[in-house]
This record gives structure tokens, C-alpha cells and sequence, in this order.
């Protein structure tokens, strides 16, 4: 299924993931509009062609006139939108997101929505360590997996036309999760790994680290500058699942811990060689 190029897309909230969402779509053609408390930031995207027009007021003209809603904001200030604006969204809309947890966010969208309007949740598997419309750049999709999240109360055209967005704005895969199970494999592959980074980047206050690292330790932190209002927030919103994941991830590192302490060179190498397997199959084929 391919979006009709007549659509008319709004993108609430126009920070990184808002400004790149809107600058792949601009360059497809799409009718481009956005809200943002920000006027910098409107007027960065009307400046650099991110987006045809913009404003930083709850524009109930604005929002009744879109196709398809985008909103790229933290999940509470997300459903607080939806609870003070959500009629002024026309029937036969339909709205998505690109919140990092979703059992916390999407059956509550979903039951305050106007009849008429679809709530299709979705994830992008995508971003950079800075902040801001400014430094939006779409090439962050390329190469990238997209998640479609639907529920139940989801139709099948909504569901297909979400895939398609993630196609347009040029993911390499698109698949398709039911919230449980995204919350649980992000708490795994994106909220776990951010908790470690950030744990090794609080382990040393060594002034020296900087002078002797290499290439392992800056990889393995990258992700370590962190939005630490958004990233808190995303924690505590998918809390059970993330301890879960830590716990188990504690039991493993316990393992490697013990086969050090105990001279145990054959559990370490079996270790190991598990590891390589696995992180072999993501390495990214030409």
C-alpha cells in the first residue's frame, strides 16, 4: 500500500525524530505541517523546507485539516495532548506516534480518541545523540527496522498504511508487534543497553579515561549522552519490564564475573564464543 501523495501530514512535536520524520516526507512530495511550543523551531523547519507552514497554538484548523497525525512527544505530555485536543481531530484521521514504550500509551490513546479516528502506534528503531529540529537528517532511517504496534481495535487498512509510512520515510524493515512484546524486546535492546552505558560511563571518574581510551569504550558508551528527561521518563513507563531485563542481564554478567574470579577459562571462551555468534547476525550485509 502506498500513501496517497494528497495527504496532508501533521507533525506534533518537532524535535529530532519530528524534524526528520518531516524532512523524509517533504522530500517525498507530502503536504508537510507542524505544531510545536517552539517558535525556533517552526521557523527553522519553514526556513530549511522542512515543512509548508507551522505554529506553535493548538490550530484548530491546522489539525482538522490532516490526513495523518505524527506525534513525536514524551508519552505523558502525548496523552495530555490527546485529553485537551484529541476532538478537534477529524473522523476518518488517522494517527501515530513514535514513542519509545507503548503498553503504557497505546489503550489509552486509543480510548480517548473521537469515533472515526485510528490510533496506530509505531516505533522508529532510530536516532542520534543530539537534540533538535536543527539537527534533523532523515539518512538516520536508512538501513534502520521501523516497528508497526497494533492492538485489537486496529483495522487492517490503518495497520498497512502505518507500514507504508515506515517505507516512505526509507526504513530498510518493517515489522509488526503487539505492545506487550515491543515493550519487552525495547526494554531489552534499547532501554537495557542505555542503562549500561550510562552505569559504565559513572563506574570511574578517572580524569585520565579520556587520554588512554580507544575505539571500544567510545562504542560501547556512545549512547551514554543521554536525554535524561526523556530517557527517565521511558525507564520508569516500561519500569517491570526493564528490571526484568536487568535482572537478567545481572545473573549473565554474574557468570563472566565468577568465571574470571574462579580461573574458569573454558566457561569464559564458551561464553564468549556464544557471543560472537550472535552479534554476527547483526552485522550489516551490503
Amino acid at each position: 500500500m502506498i500513501i496517497d501523495s494528497s495527504k496532508k501530514i501533521l507533525i506534533v512535536g518537532l524535535g529530532l525524530l519530528g524534524g526528520c520524520y518531516a524532512m523524509a516526507l517533504k522530500k517525498k512530495g507530502y503536504d508537510v505541517s507542524a505544531i510545536d511550543i517552539r517558535k525556533e523551531s517552526i521557523d527553522y523547519a519553514v526556513e530549511h523546507n522542512l515543512i509548508d507552514r507551522g505554529t506553535t497554538k493548538v490550530d484548530a484548523e491546522l489539525i482538522a485539516s490532516a490526513d495523518i497525525i505524527v506525534f513525536a512527544l514524551y508519552p505523558h505530555i502525548f496523552i495530555d495532548w490527546i485529553k485537551q485536543n484529541g476532538h478537534l481531530i477529524k473522523k476518518g484521521t488517522v494517527v501515530t506516534d513514535v514513542t519509545g514504550v507503548k503498553g503504557c500509551v497505546v489503550y489509552e490513546v486509543q480510548s480517548l480518541l473521537p469515533e472515526g479516528v485510528e490510533f496506530i502506534a509505531a516505533h522508529p528503531m532510530a536516532g542520534r545523540e543530539v537534540f533538535g529540529v536543527e539537527n534533523s537528517d532523515d539518512s538516520i532511517f536508512r538501513g534502520a527496522n521501523y516497528i508497526v504496534v497494533p492492538t485489537e481495535k486496529n483495522s487492517y487498512s490503518a495497520i498497512e498504511l502505518c507500514k507504508s509510512l515506515g517505507q516512505e520515510l526509507g526504513f530498510a524493515d518493517v515489522s509488526v508487534l503487539p505492545p506487550e512484546r515491543h515493550d519487552e524486546m525495547i526494554a531489552f535492546l534499547s532501554q537495557l543497553t542505555h542503562c549500561i552505558a550510562v552505569s559504565l560511563m559513572c563506574a570511574s571518574d578517572d580524569p585520565n579515561l579520556l587520554r588512554y581510551t580507544g575505539d571500544s569504550f567510545r562504542d560501547l558508551t556512545r549512547i551514554a549522552n543521554i536525554n535524561d528527561e526523556m530517557w527517565s521518563e521511558l525507564f520508569l513507563a516500561n519500569r517491570q519490564t526493564l528490571l526484568s531485563q536487568m535482572d537478567a542481564y545481572k545473573t549473565t554478567f554474574e557468570r563472566l564475573y565468577n568465571c574470571v574470579k574462579n580461573n574458569d577459562r573454558e566457561e569464559m571462551r564458551s561464553m564468549m564464543r556464544i557471543s560472537s555468534e550472535r552479534r554476527r547476525n547483526f552485522d550489516k550485509k551490503d
